[in-house]
């Protein structure tokens, strides 16, 4: 897949795109929401949440989705506004904003869509975790919260902000 390049390159590791107390916090939010789940999971979660925001926002309009796992780790992101905020404005230029639009109901799974995100996560550079990347029903690894499903009637809509006196 071949995609035009973002406005900001992103950096060797998609986990440098925030900084390490920030990461710790959006960790640690991943596992008070899942709270039998190890560290290490929490962190390979949220750095794959890293990527899908990143292919988002540096590539609209290609209907991209996360897994059901790393939706886990997108809503972790998510609760952090302020950075979050700016980690979109950052990646995507100007005003973008990576809204996340919820939705669950398993046959809604689309393969070729987690198959999009996964090649414009490559494109920037960066390998999507496979083992992360599954079908919503594949729990086998890690069990999370999250009861998203994304698919083609929940895209992810990238939206600049408001005009002043624009309604």
């Amino acid at each position: 897949m071949t995609l035009p390049p973002g406005p900001t390159p992103p950096p060797a590791l998609a986990r440098m795109l925030i900084t390490d107390a920030q990461f710790a916090s959006v960790r640690g939010t991943v596992m008070d929401a899942n709270p039998a789940m190890a560290e290490e999971m929490a962190g390979r979660i949220v750095d794959e949440a890293l990527k899908f925001v990143a292919a988002c926002a540096t590539h609209p309009g290609l209907g991209l989705a996360p897994s059901r796992i790393v939706d886990e780790g997108w809503h972790a992101l998510i609760l952090h506004t302020v950075m979050y905020a700016e980690l979109c404005k950052r990646l995507g230029g100007g005003d973008t904003f990576v809204h996340h639009s919820p939705g669950y109901d398993p046959t809604h799974y689309d393969p070729p869509i987690l198959d999009r995100t996964r090649e414009t996560i490559a494109a920037l550079g960066w390998e999507a975790d496979p083992e992360l990347w599954g079908p919503p029903s594949d729990e086998t690894l890690v069990s999370v919260a999250a009861q998203c499903q994304h698919a083609p009637e929940c895209t992810i809509v990238i939206t600049p902000r408001p005009k002043p006196g624009v309604v």
